[in-house]
């Protein structure tokens, strides 16, 4: 069961990642980018200041200037830049698009693994990996003669698109910093005080740009079901999401990091069928049986943890000496 651990806690990661366009969508354009952030992350450290208890003074105390500073780009990359690019995309693309546009970060994140981590790979790894991108492809449609991204929806598309690349810097820098902790010998970080710090972070981040949106009325105007959106953001999109997220990349490489971001898009489109009524066809359909067959793939084809670190501990040490 060891074994597969941080796979399934990769899978429950992204998949709860997978529902943030959903949420996304149920209150955007009737709140502001940065509000919708500040209060999600509100909603999310109400659940994870009270559950770290005494882990987190403790681990404060433990940190090093470059802990806390590795922390600090966590939350730039995997929440303030990803939320602000999603969001504001969301205001000129459709759902469906911005969930499959997601699906972008399987290949960006396996592209920075390859050249900064220089992770080692195998034939099932680059198989699944290309059955993730190529699921990707064929629920967006783009393996269909004549289909293309809409052109009316382009800057939307773009900046979902730097949502997708924020995301696979933040899963770079995440597993640096697990790496860099084994490397050292220092005491883990407990996940859920990793998510806790990285989300009072990104909190702060996003408050000064709030003040701008008059949040106040704005959030006197909604109803309960964005309220609830809201609060599912908080705590299941960043709170659970996160906690699951590093207890994941603590035992997996970025490569399996990689496949298993496939699931955002195929979440979102499943979720935008039940919920949002929009239709897919079985191009879709096929493509996401890709997904989960790449992250079948990944997972058979894994190198042995203990040499996917050493590796990795290997080029890390190697980029600090140069």
């Amino acid at each position: 069961m060891k074994r597969w651990a941080g796979q399934v806690c990769l899978f429950f990661a992204f998949s709860l990642a997978g529902t943030s366009v959903i949420s996304a969508r149920l209150v955007s354009g009737k709140l502001g980018t940065f509000t919708i952030a500040s209060v999600s992350l509100f909603f999310a450290l109400l659940f994870l200041l009270p559950a770290c208890g005494k882990k987190l003074m403790e681990s404060l105390c433990e940190m090093s200037a470059k802990d806390v500073f590795s922390l600090v780009l966590q939350a730039i990359f995997g929440i303030f830049l990803f939320r602000m690019f999603l969001l504001y995309g969301m205001l000129f693309t459709s759902s469906m698009e911005a969930g499959i546009l997601t699906g972008a970060t399987p290949a960006f994140t396996a592209l920075f693994a390859m050249a900064l981590l220089k992770e080692p790979f195998s034939g099932k790894k680059l198989a699944g990996i290309a059955g993730t991108v190529g699921g990707i492809l064929m629920i967006q449609g783009l393996l269909n003669a004549g289909n293309s991204f809409s052109l009316l929806h382009l800057g939307g598309n773009m900046l979902v698109l730097c949502a997708a690349a924020s995301e696979s810097t933040f899963n770079i820098f995440s597993r640096v910093f697990a790496v860099k902790t084994v490397s050292v010998q220092k005491k883990a970080i407990h996940p859920l005080v990793q998510t806790a710090l990285v989300s009072a972070i990104a909190f702060i981040l996003c408050l000064i740009p709030t003040l701008f949106e008059a949040p106040v009325r704005r959030l006197s105007e909604i109803g309960l079901g964005e309220w609830l959106s809201l609060l599912w953001y908080g705590l299941f999109v960043t709170a659970l999401a996160f906690v699951f997220w590093y207890a994941g990349i603590k035992r997996c490489g970025a490569f399996t990091a990689a496949a298993f971001s496939g699931m955002m898009p195929f979440v979102s489109m499943l979720l935008s069928v039940i919920i949002l009524g929009e239709q897919v066809g079985w191009q879709q359909w096929m493509g996401g049986v890709l997904v989960i067959s790449g992250m079948i793939l990944i997972g058979n084809g894994s190198i042995p943890a203990k040499v996917s670190k050493l590796q990795e501990v290997k080029s890390i040490k190697e980029q600090v000496v140069k």
